[in-house]
Order: C-alpha cells, then structure tokens, then sequence
C-alpha cells in the first residue's frame, strides 16, 4: 500500500509548509556571536593627538578596545616612557588593546629578507605582549607577485609558531589594492597550507569589494577563523579599481552590503571585533572625538539593522 506523503507530514504535526518547503532542510544553526568595537587609531591619525589622546578619545566615545600602530607605540616609547606606561594608561581608561598594526615583510620569497621580517615580527610581537595586546596584522607586505602560496603558507605556520611563544598571534591580513596579495581566495589558500588551529584571518570590507573577492566567500569560514573585522564601506561613484584606501567612509555611508556582512559573521558564530578603520582626509579636518563617536555609532547602527 502507497504512503500518502502529504498525509503522513501532517499527521506527524509538521503541515504542508514543510511538505512544500525543502529548502528548510538546509536552513543554518544560528550560533550566538557577541561583537565588541574597537577603534583602529588610522581613523583619527591625521589629526596627529598622539597615542595618549588616541586613548583618550577611543575610551570617551565608547569603545571597548583600540587597535594600535605599532610606529606609535615606538615613538612613545622612544619618548621616553615604558611599555608598563602604556599598558597602565590602556588599563586605567578601560581598554582592550586588541590588535595592532605593523608591516614586517615575514611573506616575502627571498630568505634573507623572510629572516630579517621574522626577526622584525619577534622584536614587535614582544613589545606588543608588554603593552597587554594579544593580536597583531600579518600583511603580505613585501611580497611580489606571483606569490609562492604553498611557501606563504609555511611561513604563516612558522609566524603562528612564533606567535604561540610570545603571546601574540597574527592575523593573516591582504589588502584589495596589493596586487601580489589581494584576494580572500590566496588567503584561504595560505590558512589551508598552514594546517593549524590558531590561524586567523583579518577581513576588511573595502579590501573585499577592492580587491574583487566579494562578500559570499565569508560563508566559506569558520567563525573562530575570524576575531578581529575591519570595518568601513566605500563610495559608489569611483570604479572598483580606482578606489583607495583615502575613500573609505563610515559605514553605512556607501554602498557595502553591511546587512549581509554582519548576518554572515553572526551566523558563522564566534565572537567578533568590529574594528572602526578609515584614511578619509575629510574626517581627519574634523574633531577627532566627534569622528570617533560617528563612527561608533555608525558601526552600531550597521549591526542593529541586521538584526
């Protein structure tokens, strides 16, 4: 005798929704992600405060951590001060130092100059660990194409080594207009080739869009992959290929698909920085708390909108 297949769902309390929707088989298990924000301090560079009011600014409009360039972090040391220093004044304003950027060209081919970017990387990677940040930007600075991605991603393996001894991990970034090392699909590459459950990898929404990798590819990600976001959205009245790093505006303020952004990281579990990062020279005119506190807000607005 022939089951009556539209009769058996409904018997068995699932209704003819179900019977017509197939596709919710595959429907995603929505995992919790909670998102922290963080101001990388490039946004307000311009206006040249220095670290301490970077700080300064970074606690007064709301953030929970900053991210840092390791040159101010030199230069405030060379004035004079200590690691220690730095580290109490982060603490005291209630801070999270939660990356930091520098360009040690660890990726590059030649061995000589891999040593001597390793050797950068360690020397940085300890000054981090005394200033309490756990995290800092790989970049494929450096490095000339076509990129060697089975040799990058020994070497990331090796940069991750190092990182597990001094405390501070890298995250493997690219950035849209570095033709060598621009795309997410190089980057997944290098992680694979890699073979290690501490590798990271550093988004950003306009090296997405800039350097043709799209938005999809997220989906491909594990969310523990993905600690730290840059945030930011881009203009759509300059082509693609045209666009630099100065046009980058507040998000919410081009034409990025932020909506689809933030579900992605949200469904791909694991919590998340959302780090505010800008070069606009507009923004760097204007008061620098006033630009930290827009974005903030903008970021927030960002992440409610897809909720």
């Amino acid at each position: 005798m022939k089951t009556d297949r539209r009769k058996l769902l409904k018997s068995i309390g699932l209704g003819s929704v179900v019977a017509f929707s197939p596709a919710t088989s595959f429907a995603r298990t929505k995992k919790k992600t909670n998102f922290s924000y963080c101001l990388n301090t490039s946004t307000i560079r311009g206006q040249k405060t220095g670290l301490k009011r970077y700080i300064e600014i970074a606690a007064e409009a709301g953030y929970d951590g900053i991210e840092v360039w390791i040159e101010d972090v030199k230069q405030f040391i060379a004035g004079g001060n200590k690691a220690d220093d730095l580290n109490g004044m982060i603490q005291q304003h209630g801070l999270r130092v939660e990356n930091a950027i520098g360009f040690a060209p660890w990726m590059v081919a030649d061995e000589e100059k891999s040593r001597a970017g390793f050797q950068q990387m360690e020397e940085e990677m300890e000054l981090l660990a005394a200033i309490g940040c756990k995290r800092v930007a790989a970049p494929g600075i450096g490095a000339e194409a076509p990129v060697d991605l089975m040799l990058a991603g020994k070497r990331y393996k090796a940069l991750l080594e190092l990182g597990k001894r001094t405390g501070v991990m890298p995250q493997l970034e690219f950035w849209g207009a570095f033709a060598p090392f621009h795309h997410l699909g190089q980057v997944l590459m290098v992680a694979a080739v890699a073979n290690d459950p501490d590798t990271r990898i550093l988004p950003d929404v306009y090296h997405l869009y800039r350097g043709g990798s799209g938005f999809e590819g997220l989906k491909l990600i594990n969310g523990n992959a993905i600690e730290i976001f840059h945030m930011n959205d881009y203009p759509g009245d300059i082509p693609r290929e045209k666009q630099q790093d100065k046009d980058r505006v507040y998000p919410g303020d081009g034409i990025a698909p932020l909506k689809q952004i933030i579900t992605d990281l949200k469904e791909m579990g694991g919590d998340k920085v959302l780090s505010l990062e800008l070069f606009n020279p507009g923004y760097w005119e204007k008061d620098p708390l006033e630009v930290a506190k827009t974005g903030l807000k903008k970021m927030k607005q960002a992440v409610s909108s897809a909720s």
